[in-house]
């Protein structure tokens, strides 16, 4: 989680909403980051999730990250956790809760959802505290 604490900060030099992302292998290796880039890009979709796992499945050479984690700042809005379920990551880890938009338990349970194929194992509030500050501090300054 501390590396994805360095992508959102990352993202906050962009321009961006603080949200990092980091893809694991199944060994525990860092396979590829993110971070959000909707502004610096001006792609909607260029969410920290959504640029890591594409990063991950192109170091790999394929779009099943099975046996993989990722770990993120935030909790996966809608369209990543979609994005999750089809990459068939197995785990999520994630700090901060996001009551307005999360689909890994707080407003919806996309990443646990039965109806779907696949439901990676979700694990929450991982250095919540401090994912959820950089969040704050980045919303009072703006």
């Amino acid at each position: 989680m501390r590396l994805a604490l360095d992508e959102a900060e990352a993202a906050v030099r962009g321009g961006d909403v603080p949200v990092g992302a980091v893809v694991l292998a199944p060994d525990g290796t860092v396979l590829a980051t993110g971070h959000n880039e909707r502004e610096a890009t001006g792609d909607p979709t260029a969410h920290a999730e959504v640029l890591a796992v594409r990063r991950a499945a192109a170091r790999l050479g394929q779009w099943r990250l099975t046996g993989c984690t990722l770990v993120v700042t935030l909790e996966p809005c809608t369209m990543c956790a979609g994005a999750l379920v089809q990459s068939r990551v197995d785990r999520v880890v994630y700090g901060a809760r996001d009551d307005k938009a999360g689909a890994a338990g707080s407003l919806w349970d996309v990443l646990r959802d039965r109806r779907l194929n696949h439901r990676p194992e979700v694990i929450e509030g991982v250095l919540a505290a401090e994912c959820a500050a950089l969040l704050t501090e980045f919303f009072r300054d703006r």
